[in-house]
C-alpha cells in the first residue's frame, strides 16, 4: 500500500503520514545522535559488550572464553567479536553507541516498511526520536552496548523478507542474529507454523555452522555445557536479580514461593504460545483491505511467539523488549491493532521516564517496573490473538437479483487459502 494522494480514515494517522519538514528531520537526528554522545561521555558505557570483547581477547591470546561465567553466548559469537577486540577502547567508545543506535534505527526502519509507511513522513522521522526520549530502556541499551539491539535490528527485517515471500534471506538473517546471541532462537517457532522449512534449515545451519567453526578456534569448549549453560539455565546469580524481570525472579522478590512463580510463568507462557498459535491460524480481518496483506498477523504471532519466551527465560532484561516494540508500534497504522489500544499504552507506562515513580522502584527494585511491562504486553497481545474472529458482511451484488449480505471470509480468496493450508 502506498499513503500518497491516500487516507486511511483516521486524521491522526493521516497527519502523521504527510512528510515531515526539514527541522524535524534535523531534530530527530539530532536526538539520536545526542543521546549516542552523551552515552560516550559516562564512564559505565558498554558494561554488557566489554563481556564480548573480552571472549574475543581471550581467544587471540589462546585461552577459552568460557573460563569467564559472563560469557554466555554461543561460540559463534566470539567469531563476530573479534573486529571489536582490534579496535582501541578510545575508538571503540564512539563507534559502539553510533553502532547501537543505528541497529535499532535499522529495526525501526524496516518495520516502517514492512506497513508500507513513507520513511519521510512524520510517523517514520520523528517516532523513533520520541520513543527514545521517553522510553528508558532505549538509552539503557545503547548505555551498556547489549547484543540485544543485533536482535533488535534482525527481526523485524526478516520479517519484511518473510512478508515478501524471501523465507530462505529471512532465515539467513534469523540464523546471523542467533549466531550473535541466541535470542531470537523462538522465532523458529514461526517458520514451523509458515512450514517453510528451507528457512528453517538456514536458521539453525547457520549459527550451528559458525559456532563448530568458533568451537574448533578455542581450547575447552565443552565449558560452553558444562559451566556456561548451567550457570544460565539457573538465572546467573545475584549480580543479575536485581535487574532480573522474568517473573520467575520477580514474584519470589514479592513473598511468593519459587515453585509458584515458575508454574505462573510457565502457563503464561504456554497461553502466549497457544495465542501465536491461534493468531497465526486466523487470517486478519481485514486481509486485503485497508492495505493490509497479512502484515498484522505474521508481526503479533512473532511478536506473542518472543513475550511468550521472555516469560520464562532468566533472566530477561528490560531491554528485551526493544526486539518487539518498533514492530508493534509501526503496527499502529493499521485498523485494530495493538497501539489503537488504549492497554498498550498502559502496559508501556511503567518505562516513561516522565512520571516520578517512587523511590523504593528505582535502581535495584527497577525489575518490579519492568516485569509489569513484559506481563502487561503479554496480556494485551495474547487477548487480542486468542479472541473469536468477527464474521463481517459486505454487500454482493449478482445479475438480475437485489443487493445481498455474505460473510466477507467467504468471498475471500486470500483467507480460503490459508485455510486450506492447514
Amino acid at each position: 500500500m502506498k499513503w500518497e494522494n491516500q487516507t486511511s480514515g483516521n486524521r491522526l494517522v493521516d497527519w502523521l503520514m504527510r512528510p515531515a519538514s526539514r527541522f524535524w528531520q534535523f531534530a530527530s537526528l539530532a536526538v539520536l545522535l545526542g543521546i549516542a554522545v552523551s552515552t560516550s561521555l559516562r564512564e559505565n558505557w558498554g558494561s554488557d559488550n566489554a563481556f564480548v570483547v573480552k571472549a574475543a581477547e581471550t581467544l587471540l591470546a589462546g585461552g577459552s572464553p568460557y573460563e569467564d561465567k559472563r560469557f554466555l553466548y554461543l561460540p559463534s559469537a566470539v567469531i563476530m567479536a573479534v573486529p571489536e577486540a582490534l579496535l582501541p577502547q578510545t575508538v571503540l567508545r564512539w563507534v559502539l553507541p553510533v553502532g547501537m543506535s543505528g541497529l535499532l534505527g535499522i529495526g525501526w526502519l524496516a518495520a516502517l516498511r514492512l506497513f508500507s509507511v513513507p520513511l519521510r513522513s512524520r510517523f517514520a522521522v520523528c517516532g523513533l526520536a520520541v520513543f527514545a526520549l521517553v522510553y528508558k530502556p532505549y538509552v539503557n541499551l545503547v548505555l551498556i552496548g547489549n547484543w540485544t539491539a543485533i536482535s533488535a535490528a534482525a527481526l523485524p527485517v526478516a520479517l519484511l523478507l518473510a512478508h515478501r515471500r524471501s523465507w530462505g534471506a529471512a532465515g539467513l538473517v534469523i540464523g546471523l542474529a542467533i549466531a550473535c546471541k541466541p535470542m531470537l532462537v523462538p522465532i523458529g517457532l514461526l517458520f514451523l507454523l509458515a512450514r517453510q522449512w528451507r528457512g528453517l534449515a538456514v536458521a539453525v545451519l547457520v549459527p550451528v555452522g559458525v559456532s563448530l567453526a568458533g568451537a574448533l578456534m578455542m581450547p575447552s569448549p565443552s565449558l560452553f555445557f558444562t559451566k556456561t549453560l548451567p550457570f544460565l539455565l539457573q538465572g546467573q546469580d545475584s549480580y543479575a536479580l536485581p535487574w532480573d524481570a522474568s517473573p520467575i525472579a520477580v514474584l519470589p522478590r514479592l513473598g511468593v514461593p519459587e515453585s509458584v512463580a515458575v508454574a505462573v510463568a510457565f502457563a503464561g507462557a504456554g497461553a502466549g504460545l497457544w495465542g501465536a498459535w491461534r493468531r497465526w491460524r486466523r487470517p486478519d480481518s481485514a486481509e486485503g483491505e485497508g492495505g493490509d496483506q497479512g502484515q498484522l498477523r505474521l508481526v503479533e504471532t512473532a511478536c506473542m511467539v518472543m513475550l511468550a519466551a521472555f516469560l520464562v527465560s532468566r533472566p530477561s532484561f528490560d531491554h528485551y523488549l526493544l526486539v518487539v516494540l518498533p514492530l508493534l508500534l509501526a503496527s499502529g497504522v493499521r485498523p485494530g491493532s495493538m497501539p489503537r489500544s488504549p492497554w498498550f499504552w498502559l502496559a508501556l507506562t511503567p518505562q516513561v521516564v516522565l512520571i516520578p515513580w517512587p523511590s523504593e522502584l528505582a535502581h535495584k527494585r527497577r525489575a518490579f517496573k519492568d516485569c509489569a511491562t513484559l506481563c502487561g504486553l503479554a496480556i494485551v497481545l495474547a487477548r487480542r490473538a486468542l479472541r473469536s474472529r468477527r464474521v463481517t458482511l459486505g454487500p454482493v451484488t449478482t445479475a438480475g437479483s437485489p443487493p445481498r449480505t455474505e460473510p466477507e471470509c467467504a468471498a475471500t480468496p486470500a483467507e480460503s487459502a490459508a485455510r486450506t493450508a492447514f
